[in-house]
């Protein structure tokens, strides 16, 4: 008789985030890592690196100092790179909000960078591959969901977990190349309602809901301090 198969909790509980990465693969057949994230758990190590140890090691000095070699502007050289890990942070995130209501965790201690032959960034992926999804979501109650109580919660929450990673690009895109803090939480913004603007009529998803959520995550950040929008102050 056959041994049982053993189903790993790990997987199980990845299937959710898989399916929909494949569904943002699909957004850009030809350019497939721009908006879906992978799973630290099937990577290797190789290229990869976590975004808290990479800010601490220096990483984004790097990056920052081969764009200014190969450039005439060391300020669009700056802008090239902070736009580059915003999007890796919050606008592979915001793709999966606007387009389906749903957010995974782009968190400082979550987040890995990918780079490719010339250091550029090229993919991001995440440790913990949960779901955050809004209560009464067809995934409420599936393995590796959870489920926050209302739209506004999980607005709450996503704008709070950007800004742990945000924040130290931010000071560290200030320390190395003096990108201002108004500039670059500017790009933030721009990043975010790029996102709410493409990501729908690429999935061929609700526009007005699209840009909706994009702009509720917008204020949720604003409410949290960060001139993404308009003049406020910055802490």
């Amino acid at each position: 008789m056959p041994e049982p198969v053993t189903v790993c909790p790990l997987r199980d509980s990845q299937l959710v985030f898989e399916r929909a990465c494949a569904r943002l693969r699909a957004l850009q057949p030809e350019h497939p890592r721009v908006y879906a994230v992978a799973a630290m758990a099937d990577q290797g190590k190789r290229r990869w690196w976590r975004l808290r140890d990479g800010i601490r090691e220096g990483r984004i000095e790097l990056m920052y100092r081969r764009h200014a070699a190969e450039m005439t502007n060391s300020e669009i050289a700056a802008e090239v790179v902070a736009t580059a890990l915003i999007h890796a942070v919050v606008g592979r995130a915001v793709a999966l909000l606007v387009s389906e209501g749903r957010a995974w965790d782009p968190g400082l201690e979550n987040l890995w960078i990918h780079t490719d032959n010339d250091g550029g960034i090229d993919w991001a992926g995440l440790a913990d591959t949960t779901v955050r999804v809004v209560e009464g979501d067809g995934l409420d109650g599936e393995p590796g969901v959870v489920a926050l109580p209302c739209e506004q919660a999980l607005y709450v929450w996503l704008a709070h977990r950007c800004e742990s990673s945000l924040g130290l690009i931010q000071q560290a895109m200030a320390r190395c190349a003096g990108l201002s803090a108004r500039r670059f939480w500017a790009l933030v913004g721009e990043s975010i309602t790029g996102a709410a603007t493409y990501v729908p009529a690429l999935a061929n998803t609700s526009s007005a809901v699209g840009a909706g959520r994009g702009q509720a995550l917008l204020l949720a950040l604003e409410e949290r301090g960060l001139p993404v929008r308009r003049a406020c102050a910055v802490r």
